[in-house]
């Protein structure tokens, strides 16, 4: 088998559906089946069962695409490199990214990156600080970008610091929140985010607000603060771009601090050491030194 049978492999086994495995692969569904028929005749068994539903995958066919994915990624290890003894920019850059910072901040760097390496091919995936983690762990990232305090025991670099607001466009000062009818829009998830709002409030209010809405994606905080339903406490980077009718009261702890939160790169030294990934943090290091 070749490295392109491997791949044809792995594409079948997460879309377990062959129509979906031909468009990504670019190849008809008869083709593709008669690819498959070829490779299940070299292993002299069945890899996948045919259902109305869709493909399942056989106990011997599990074991196989198994081999597959070490197969390719072994592949992707060695022609990383040889890449990095020749010390041209190109390959893949793999970057794992908090959401909110995939959103607001990483497009403006990855726009100044392509237009320097345009033979670098980018692939960002988004989610929390664990997924973030697991992705670095697992290899399918080069460098993640987390926010909050992580404990990561290898190279970690911090980015930039957002302070905390409160947004409404009605409460002016924090406070008028208490006297307020208006609901508190909260974000929850598996960071330490809420907690930390949790706290502060304790720390300079004692009680909670009367109302308040949780909601699972910060998206969702902003566009709710941003339209009038309620107010929500939001740091800067999801400010970009807000209307002037948009009150930000910047959040004060008792010590006279303004309220912030980091945002970091992480990393092994393995995969920054990386052509593509050290022309990547030469271009954030830059983005920096003129917008922060």
């Amino acid at each position: 088998m070749i490295v392109t049978e491997y791949e044809l492999l792995v594409c079948l086994a997460a879309e377990l559906n062959m129509r979906k495995s031909a468009e990504k692969l670019f190849l008809s569904q008869p083709a593709l089946s008669q690819r498959l028929q070829t490779i299940e005749s070299r292993w002299e068994t069945k890899i996948f069962l045919r259902t109305q539903k869709g493909l399942l995958l056989t106990p011997e066919g599990e074991a196989i695409v198994q081999h597959a994915e070490r197969v390719i990624e072994r592949e992707r290890q060695i022609q990383e490199r040889l890449e990095a003894q020749d010390g041209i920019v190109r390959g893949t850059l793999k970057i794992a990214c908090a959401s909110i910072v995939a959103q607001m901040w990483l497009p403006r760097v990855l726009k100044e990156f392509i237009s320097a390496y345009p033979d670098v091919h980018i692939s960002v995936v988004t989610g929390w600080s664990s997924e973030i983690h697991q992705a670095l762990v697992d290899g399918s990232a080069h460098v993640g970008i987390v926010r909050g305090n992580i404990s990561w025991k290898s190279v970690q670099k911090p980015l930039f610091q957002d302070k905390l607001f409160l947004v409404d466009k009605e409460i002016k000062q924090l406070d008028e929140v208490l006297e307020s009818e208006r609901p508190f829009i909260q974000f929850q998830s598996d960071s330490n985010y809420y907690q930390v709002i949790q706290d502060y409030w304790q720390r300079n209010f004692g009680k909670m607000p009367r109302q308040a809405m949780v909601m699972d994606q910060i998206e969702t905080c902003r566009q709710m603060a941003f339209n009038g339903i309620g107010f929500a406490i939001l740091p800067e980077v999801t400010l970009i771009g807000a209307s002037e009718d948009i009150n930000k009261v910047p959040l004060i702890d008792k010590s006279g601090e303004i309220l912030s939160r980091d945002t970091s790169l992480i990393g092994y030294e393995q995969s920054l050491a990386l052509p593509q990934v050290k022309a990547f943090l030469e271009i954030v290091d830059k983005y920096l030194e003129t917008h922060y």
